[in-house]
């Protein structure tokens, strides 16, 4: 009986242990589990916080741009951008100016500023033509025959002086081909009798104009300085019997641009009146008309 008491007692005792133990690790067990359920829900807050953290940082940046983006316009809208101003070219120069008729100063300049460069201080004044070396100028209200009759009075008597091969007593230099060929038609009530030659390059080999030159006697020429001066050097035509040098001054092509504006006809031009026509000026054999 007292092994029977003592196993029950010893059985009560334990159940007791085990029981307070396991209340003991299901006390322990509920608080982690409710210690787990609120941090579920903190994770979801913090997560939600730094969602809306980072929504307003992106709101606050585009509220920062979006006005930048007007005050950007409003400054275009207040200052248009300047558009670049085209470099005028000749053309639009003389389309605003007024046409005024050459003078023997306007020529004089030219010449001056071309050998500017080119010859020493006393060779620059020889090159200095005296006013005696001018015949009146055109007011453009001439045209070519009537300026001719205006400086060449008595041209019905010097060309029939005039007897010498290769050689003109009056020459008319202009800028083009077809310039030269509308002078020639003017001149019909000037001329008279005298012979006229056509004296450019187009279309026309030079050597068949020396052939020309050579053969008969010729009174006038006209053409471009280029080619007038290539026979100058090829002595297919000399300045012997010249005595009056025309110059197309004030014409205007469609360009607007007359005889010395373009670039390659000044330089021909001014190798022109270096190969002898200022001599001549200076010697009083040649007078210079400006049309």
């Amino acid at each position: 009986m007292g092994d029977d008491l003592g196993d029950e007692w010893w059985q009560h005792v334990h159940k007791s242990d085990t029981s307070e133990v396991e209340e003991e690790v299901e006390q322990q067990k509920q608080p982690r589990a409710k210690a787990n359920t609120k941090t579920r829900p903190e994770k979801r807050k913090r997560i939600t916080t730094e969602k809306a953290v980072k929504t307003k940082k992106k709101n606050a940046q585009k509220l920062c741009v979006v006005p930048q983006k007007k005050e950007a316009e409003a400054e275009e809208s207040t200052n248009p951008k300047k558009k670049r101003k085209k470099k005028k070219t000749i053309t639009d120069v003389l389309a605003t100016s007024e046409p005024k008729p050459g003078s023997p100063v306007d020529l004089q300049n030219l010449v001056t500023q071309y050998f500017s460069d080119k010859r020493s201080v006393i060779e620059q004044e020889e090159l200095e033509l005296q006013g005696s070396c001018f015949l009146s100028s055109n007011d453009l209200t001439h045209s070519l025959s009537s300026y001719l009759k205006q400086i060449c009075p008595k041209w019905a008597k010097i060309q029939k002086q005039h007897t010498e091969k290769s050689s003109v007593v009056l020459l008319i230099i202009c800028s083009s081909a077809l310039r030269a060929i509308e002078l020639i038609k003017q001149l019909t009530t000037f001329k008279g009798e005298a012979k006229a030659v056509k004296l450019f390059a187009k279309h026309i080999k030079i050597e068949e104009q020396v052939k020309l030159l050579q053969k008969g006697v010729t009174h006038i020429g006209v053409g471009t300085p280029g080619r007038i001066h290539a026979l100058l050097e090829k002595e297919g035509l000399n300045l012997q019997a010249l005595r009056y040098l025309v110059l197309d001054w004030n014409w205007r092509d469609q360009k607007l641009r007359r005889m010395v504006d373009i670039p390659e006809v000044k330089l021909d031009l001014m190798k022109l009146l270096e190969i002898g026509i200022l001599k001549g000026c200076r010697e009083n054999k040649i007078k210079i008309g400006l049309f």
